[in-house]
């Protein structure tokens, strides 16, 4: 990759590396004629067909494709498993391949190998690829340094519309993307305007491309920025591309919508499994192996379980009363499933609302005073459905609940409502305190709120009963 390629007035070639030879599929057997199958139709048909494979298949076949089709098919964020197929491929031959792709791609791509691996193929880049490379992979994973392109088009203030659309002329097979004309300070080359090319396009030739440009600042970042900040960024000012800039507001790279999208569907991913209570995976479910789908799994599903722990010792505690009124324990099944429902609710609103930017932490406060009634009127609803249960039970002879049903039944609907209250409370807060001390807010996950929920819950159950029950079955 060449790093001056955002060098106003620069004459650079194609990125793309020249046809190589393809040897007769039929000497080639299999792979030969997939390759012959795969060098025909649409890229993503390709990608398609390449993603039902293995990676040493796809190596092979790929081995045998012209370098153009071959570079087309690895430069998309689509095909799985890439840096597995490059580890397959020759060395020489792998690295012809990286040459032509993007250099964040081939970042995305080497960071996923050996060191030892990763160095010998870096090692056969070009002098500008391999810097561009190791500068990417430099910024730590989930910043926009790490998902930034440097193949961006930049011009100085002092050009001209037709200077300008002159080089884009140039230079646009080399570029991620023309969404965007970077204006730059000739001089310091830091960046002053954005050109968008529709009105770059619609401009005097002869103005200066300062009056193609918006009159308000482009929107920047920093490499160290979070990409979820990256992203909520895109959606605020509606962007097709952000530039990544330094503290003297020089250009590293741009960050376009379609890095976004792959970091979004990327975390929401990892919310989802951290929601459900098991470790993050960047791998699809059907390649995850027996040993990694049990690493990832068996550690919080110990965790949870040392910590339904407490549940029985909560239950041991309360002993006597059990003894004496066995009846509570029918209703302990709905009193923790309750206040663990009204619990993950809660998580999963302030998750969201805290991963899209609605909220923040000094918003806490907020948050409290508008779960507190809700809790409460929630915890009413399923109390008052909770007792008429009983009622109906009783009157028509379901079950007996003794002479103190009517007890019972306050019992139950009065503890519904501070289970699910404290339920709604914990869901909200736990999110906050996890982000106050530097955790993924998606840790707070539903199989954690449920079990912190149970053991509170029968506390409140039992104190409740105890309260109102005391003189009759306690």
């Amino acid at each position: 990759m060449d790093t001056n390629r955002n060098t106003p007035g620069g004459n650079q070639a194609d990125r793309t590396a020249a046809p190589g030879p393809v040897l007769d599929p039929r000497e080639q057997g299999a792979a030969g004629i997939l390759a012959e199958q795969l060098a025909q139709g649409h890229v993503a048909d390709a990608v398609e067909r390449l993603n039902t494979l293995s990676p040493q298949e796809s190596a092979a076949a790929l081995a045998l494709l012209p370098d153009d089709r071959a570079v087309e098919i690895l430069d998309k964020p689509e095909l799985d498993d890439p840096a597995e197929i490059v580890h397959f491929l020759p060395r020489d031959r792998a690295a012809v391949l990286l040459e032509g792709m993007s250099a964040d791609r081939v970042a995305d791509m080497l960071r996923d190998l050996e060191g030892t691996e990763r160095a010998a193929l870096v090692a056969r880049l070009s002098a500008e690829m391999a810097l561009a490379v190791q500068r990417l992979l430099s910024y730590p994973p989930r910043t926009a340094g790490s998902i930034m392109t440097t193949e961006f088009v930049s011009v100085p203030a002092n050009w001209t519309v037709a200077q300008t659309l002159a080089h884009v002329r140039r230079v646009e097979r080399t570029r991620e993307t023309i969404y965007a004309i970077y204006v730059v300070e000739p001089r310091t080359r830091a960046l002053v305007r954005a050109a968008t090319m529709r009105r770059l396009i619609t401009a005097e030739p002869g103005d200066f491309i300062l009056s193609a440009t918006r009159e308000t600042e482009p929107v920047t970042v920093k490499p160290l920025t979070s990409r979820e900040e990256v992203a909520r960024l895109f959606r605020r000012h509606d962007l097709l591309a952000v530039p990544v800039v330094d503290d003297a507001r020089r250009i590293l790279g741009i960050v376009t919508v379609d890095d976004v999208l792959d970091a979004i569907v990327e975390e929401g991913t990892e919310d989802v499994q951290r929601f459900g209570g098991m470790e993050a995976s960047d791998e699809p479910y059907t390649e995850l192996g027996f040993g990694g789908m049990i690493r990832k799994r068996a550690g919080w599903l110990c965790a949870l379980f040392l910590s339904e722990m407490l549940t029985a010792s909560a239950m041991q505690h309360y002993e006597d009363a059990l003894e004496r009124a066995v009846v509570l324990t029918l209703f302990i099944p709905l009193i923790m499933s309750s206040g663990g429902n009204s619990g993950s609710q809660a998580t999963s609103l302030l998750i969201r609302a805290l991963a899209l930017g609605e909220l923040r932490l000094r918003d806490w406060w907020r948050v409290a005073l508008r779960e507190l009634p809700t809790g409460l009127t929630l915890g009413a609803i399923l109390g008052t459905i909770g007792m008429l249960r009983i009622l109906v039970w009783q009157e028509f002879g379901f079950f007996d609940y003794g002479e103190h049903w009517m007890l019972i039944a306050l019992t139950v609907g009065t503890a519904l409502v501070g289970i699910v209250t404290f339920g709604s409370l914990a869901g909200s807060m736990l999110p906050f305190i996890l982000k106050r001390i530097g955790f993924d807010p998606a840790s707070a996950s539903a199989p954690f709120v449920a079990t912190l929920v149970d053991v509170t819950g029968l506390v409140i159950y039992f104190s409740v009963a105890s309260a109102i029950l005391r003189g009759t079955l306690l």
